[in-house]
């Protein structure tokens, strides 16, 4: 068995996840490991001051690590720090894109295709900039098997869609998305296209420019670091062509009560005093992730993706969503039985699993659900994890009969 292959074994490095707790939940949000929660801690002890704005050594330094954490991302993701937006995580980032780039290059009667499996965040701000311009959407079916139907968009698009959004990785089914063809078939039509990476961050390995996007965006929060920070990436020239967001302090060149000009970007999107220690932190989950290596965490969870849905599908009555390779998400459903109820007994039984609509209500519509029970893994997960499923699941059916 190869390095890559072998089973991750990290969970000691989560100190939030106690011995005998299955967390199976990361794709609502990822547990910290001890290197982020360390960076947190020194930034706030060791090191806090201001960036950008302080002419003393303590804040100097704190705007290097500052910008220095913009350039891990950049690496991170395959672009450069000048392309790299830092924001609140990728809710606000798809609304700055909504605000600075859409509301104020589409025009009524254009369009903007998302899919059937999209995340509200990913749908609402669309609607909002849609509404106001006169623009109208359009919606990309499934396949079969629950993935982004890409011979049906390369059939729907038409000259008319100006933008194409889609998700790298579904956060309720686990599909993965081929993105370099939807973004070749969005440029083919003359269309931008973004890319929701929040689920793919944490597991496969992403470069922008091989996959072609214009805009990629994504949350710290479910890359094992802290909420409140995530980045934007786009391309420089639509950067450059994008008036700002938010208007305060740090994002100016010169102000005056008749006139004021606005930094370059990235700075002219980062109005006000950022989330510094944030930054921090995100570079910090970026190495940790980084030096155990993407290749090895995908294929961890492919493996726990593949024993969970062996295991659960040995229930009479349990329905499986998403593609047999999903990508460390699993969602079910079991026959006369709520998703609260299963995850209200699952939590009993010191099992933490996410039971709802996901924030993606039409793709529960479309599954023709009103809700499902999602397991979902991380590098802290192992084969004891999967046995605490099988066992919750075992007292639901016994509880219910």
């Amino acid at each position: 068995m190869s390095d890559e292959e072998a089973p991750l074994d990290l969970v000691a490095d989560f100190p939030a996840i106690p011995s005998g707790w299955a967390y199976l939940d990361t794709a609502a949000t990822a547990q910290k490991p001890r290197a982020v929660i360390d960076a947190i801690t020194r930034g706030y002890d060791d090191t806090y001051a201001t960036v950008h704005r302080g002419v003393y050594q303590r804040s100097a330094d704190m705007t290097l690590a500052y910008e220095a954490a913009r350039a891990t991302v950049a690496r991170f993701i395959g672009g450069s720090p000048e392309e790299i937006v830092f924001v609140r995580g990728a809710t606000e980032a798809i609304n700055l894109v909504a605000q600075c780039w859409a509301g104020t290059q589409l025009r009524a009667g254009d369009r903007i295709l998302l899919s059937q499996l999209e995340h509200h965040s990913n749908i609402v701000p669309w609607q909002m900039v849609a509404q106001r311009v006169g623009a109208a959407i359009d919606v990309v079916p499934l396949t079969d098997d629950h993935r982004i139907d890409l011979d049906a968009m390369a059939a729907m698009i038409r000259p008319e869609h100006k933008l194409v959004a889609l998700s790298h990785v579904s956060n309720v089914l686990g599909s993965v998305l081929d993105v370099r063809r939807a973004a070749d078939i969005a440029h083919g039509a003359g269309a931008k296209i973004l890319i929701d990476g929040c689920q793919a961050v944490p597991r496969v390995p992403v470069d922008v420019a091989a996959l072609g996007c214009d805009f990629y965006v994504f949350s710290g929060h479910k890359l094992y670091g802290p909420t409140g920070i995530g980045a934007l990436w786009a391309r420089t020239a639509l950067l450059e062509a994008m008036p700002p967001y938010q208007g305060g302090g740090s994002m100016i060149d010169r102000v005056s009560f008749e006139r004021t000009t606005y930094a370059p970007p990235p700075t002219r999107f980062e109005a006000g005093t950022p989330h510094i220690v944030g930054a921090l932190g995100l570079a910090a989950a970026i190495d940790y992730v980084t030096a155990i290596g993407l290749p090895r965490i995908h294929a961890h969870e492919a493996a726990l993706v593949r024993d969970a849905r062996a295991a659960l599908a040995r229930f009479n009555s349990v329905r499986l969503f998403g593609p047999e390779d999903s990508a460390g998400i699993v969602s079910f459903a079991l026959e006369g039985v709520h998703p609260h109820d299963i995850g209200t007994i699952f939590d009993e039984h010191r099992v933490a699993i996410r039971a709802g609509h996901h924030c993606a209500q039409p793709l529960m519509a479309t599954l023709g659900v009103d809700a499902t029970a999602r397991a979902s893994f991380g590098v802290y997960n192992g084969a004891d994890d999967i046995a605490a499923l099988v066992a919750g699941m075992e007292r639901v059916v016994r509880i219910f009969g």
